[in-house]
């Protein structure tokens, strides 16, 4: 190996490590004195993650084409949250539970998964 491509790597090395320490400084945001760093990210569901890289099951592509639908009709391109529950009333769901946090129902959805 040649003198030069030590050196090359020496630099990519060392750009690496600055821009690594630029990271870590700029964490806190100097404006408001507030550590911007997330914390540990909160788990997805099957469903969920699945959604967000682009396989959906049944049901979500169903309330896809659904709200699309809505908003063609209505000529409306983001629909308030109540035309949203209209939509999904108007697909026949209806609460039939008692209410539980967003918490809970993760966890019985992690909990069917690992079954």
């Amino acid at each position: 190996m040649s003198e030069y491509e030590s050196d090359k790597d020496n630099c990519f090395s060392d750009a690496r490590e600055q821009s690594s320490q630029n990271r870590k400084s700029s964490v806190v945001d100097r404006r408001l004195g507030l550590d911007r760093r997330r914390g540990p990210g909160k788990r997805r569901t099957e469903d969920r993650r699945c959604a967000e890289e682009g396989q959906m099951s049944d049901e979500q592509f169903q309330f896809l084409i659904a709200i699309d639908e809505y908003k063609k009709v209505n000529q409306k391109p983001f629909p308030t949250w109540t035309e949203v529950l209209e939509v999904i009333k108007a697909m026949g769901y209806r609460k039939v539970e008692e209410p539980c946090s967003l918490d809970e129902l993760q966890d019985s959805m992690f909990a069917e998964v690992k079954s």
